[in-house]
């Protein structure tokens, strides 16, 4: 039996605080057995670049921020509502599991689903944006999709789509 395939908690950077002290988001995850690198579980909520399934190393002495080794090609797809999404989460979550999507993170106000990128952009954002845009207060985003600081596509699925 392999010890490193139990599951952890890594706490990885979702942004900063005003006095520049980072936020940290609790991420589950399984140890791979090579060295310090991690298969993450779920899609993260504020976490940016990764989504279930990726497998990513630490980096040392540099709290919550990471390395991307390999990707899974799943899409993290985030979806918010100010006013609680229990409601919404009722049909949209059947919806997207019709795409095999997964819902992996679910609080007052936010959904966290992944959803295989082979299954295409075209079909995921028509079911997203037929229950989302007739749901107030309610927006959606990909998680992995874009770079934060660019805000240009990160291309990842290419490789994955068209070896």
């Amino acid at each position: 039996m392999n010890e490193k395939t139990t599951e952890t908690v890594l706490d990885l950077l979702a942004g900063s605080f005003p006095d520049g002290r980072p936020v940290l988001e609790k991420v589950r995850a399984l140890a791979a057995p090579e060295g310090n690198r991690y298969r993450l579980l779920q899609s993260p909520l504020f976490v940016t670049g990764v989504a279930c399934g990726d497998l990513i190393e630490p980096l040392s002495n540099n709290p919550g921020r990471f390395r991307v080794h390999e990707r899974s090609g799943q899409l993290a797809v985030r979806v918010l509502r100010r006013d609680g999404v229990a409601e919404l989460e009722q049909e949209l979550t059947p919806a997207l599991e019709k795409l095999d999507g997964e819902l992996d993170v679910q609080s007052e106000r936010a959904l966290v689903y992944s959803i295989h990128v082979a299954v295409g952009f075209s079909e995921i954002e028509q079911v997203l944006d037929r229950i989302i845009t007739s749901t107030d207060n309610a927006t959606w985003s990909y998680g992995n999709v874009y770079d934060p600081e660019t805000g240009e596509p990160l291309d990842w699925w290419e490789s994955l789509l068209n070896p």
